[in-house]
């Protein structure tokens, strides 16, 4: 699945937190920050996340919604030894494809368990279960691999395997426009600049202006965020919320 970069091409992802753990609060995700830079990174906009709980009809329904309207989907969660690791079958049941036990999985992880002295049992062998016709995403820190099928990417939640995982996957897909971001950080309410920011926002209805505010020991800090593909454009609507923030009165600085 390599592909060629496209720079006038706008590339789309989603992102599926898989996991009960993550909805009952016992887990915290730290993996969409990461996905969401790295992709940003190499221009592939991520449009929408969802987290969702490991049910079976849960996952097909939500793969099979979002791969249809963006370039890639990718997963995290639910691939490991244990009864509740349901995304490989699920996956499959999406594509309409066979489960099974992925030869070259099963190499890897009889190797490895065989080199550490660990029991081979059916539970860990799970762990080598893709759908029919899928491609491993090699994990160079626990062996257990990821899997891909079509566009969508199976990868692993634990945050330290999914970044290797994401990082064997970014050299197959097709790459957008690079997305610039530039933050102005003023010491303004929200509710002071936010009529100046609506106009420099209308005026550039192909950016993404937000605005986050928050505190410092002085007072108000609020971060204006531009985000686009069009480098220049970007850096000129930061500039015009700089004098935007110095004509009412206020402070700014670049984060």
């Amino acid at each position: 699945m390599v592909e060629l970069s496209d720079e006038n091409t706008n590339i789309t992802a989603a992102l599926i937190l898989i996991g009960n753990e993550l909805l009952s609060g016992r887990t915290q995700d730290a993996n969409l920050s990461h996905l969401a830079r790295r992709l940003n990174e190499v221009g592939i906009g991520l449009v929408e996340a969802r987290v969702i709980a490991d049910v079976e009809d849960t996952i097909v329904a939500t793969v099979n919604e979002l791969r249809a309207q963006v370039d890639y989907v990718f997963t995290t969660g639910g691939i490991g030894p244990t009864h509740d690791d349901i995304t490989a079958e699920s996956i499959a049941k999406a594509f309409g494809v066979s489960l099974i036990q992925h030869p070259e999985a099963r190499r890897r992880l009889i190797e490895y368990f065989e080199t550490r002295g660990v029991e081979i049992n059916e539970a860990r062998l799970r762990m080598a279960n893709t759908p029919q016709g899928a491609e491993l995403i090699a994990n160079q820190i626990s062996v257990a691999p990821g899997f891909y099928i079509d566009n969508v990417f199976v990868m692993a939640g634990v945050p330290k395997v999914m970044r290797v995982m994401l990082e064997e996957v970014l050299p197959r897909l097709k790459r957008g426009r690079p997305i610039d971001n530039v933050t102005v950080v003023c010491d303004l309410p929200e509710g002071t600049v936010a009529a100046g920011l609506r106009d420099i926002q209308s005026r550039n209805p192909e950016l993404s202006i937000g605005s986050y505010p928050g505190k410092s020991q002085n007072g108000y800090r609020v971060s204006l965020v531009v985000r686009g593909t069009a480098g220049e454009q970007v850096n000129q609507a930061a500039r015009d919320i700089e004098s935007l923030v110095e004509e009412l009165g206020g402070r700014v600085e670049r984060d």
